[in-house]
């Protein structure tokens, strides 16, 4: 049996018929040979019979959470000369039990992609091009402006003197891979902040 549960013919006389000529053809393989459902050897051809899978040439693998959306699909990350060379379902998480949607399952181009970017870019108003900066910079600079916005919607009391000590400038949201300890600090931060309009991607 394969990896997938289908039945693997590797007989002499389904591989002899893939040699060539009309009895080559996969509709003869799998009526001439023992892969009668057309599921193992009678399927491949010359090619495909010599491809090896990536995980053959894995070092290790290392579980993970896929990045995506809020249902938390496990991951297989296997590594190979220190880079991620597949991605796969990670058979035993309760959650997906292997299974992987088609994001999920290209989710090693989001990590090995050449588009992939490893600065903070930051295009001015007005701007016409995109400039790198250093993260403490642009950190910085998110801070001034959390402040600045703070400080020109701050709402302390409504038209009827009721108290609200808000400010609707600002709002937050989470994304779906962060885990409980970053959600709970992300709301306390915020709610310090008077900001009261926190979502998560996971709710919406």
């Amino acid at each position: 049996m394969t990896r997938r549960g289908y039945p693997a013919s590797d007989d002499g006389r389904t591989r002899r018929l893939m040699d060539g000529g009309p009895g080559s053809w996969p509709v003869l393989r799998q009526l001439r040979g023992s892969d009668r459902l057309g599921l193992g050897s009678a399927s491949q051809s010359a090619r495909s019979r010599s491809l090896r899978p990536r995980t053959s040439e894995a070092a290790r693998v290392v579980r993970s959470i896929c990045p995506y959306c809020a249902v938390g699909c496990g991951q297989q990350v296997f590594v190979a000369d220190g880079r991620v060379s597949q991605i796969e379902g990670d058979p035993d998480s309760p959650i997906s039990r292997g299974r992987l949607c088609p994001k999920g399952a290209a989710s090693r181009g989001y990590v090995t992609s050449p588009l992939r970017e490893y600065r903070v870019k930051y295009r001015r108003p007005h701007g016409t091009e995109w400039e790198e900066l250093p993260l403490d910079q642009a950190m910085d600079m998110i801070a001034d402006r959390v402040i600045a916005t703070r400080r020109d919607t701050w709402q302390d009391r409504d038209e009827e003197g009721r108290r609200l000590r808000r400010s609707l400038g600002v709002c937050n949201l989470g994304g779906a891979t962060l885990d409980n300890e970053e959600n709970y600090t992300i709301k306390k931060l915020m709610s310090s902040l008077g900001f009261v309009q926190v979502e998560n991607q996971a709710r919406i």
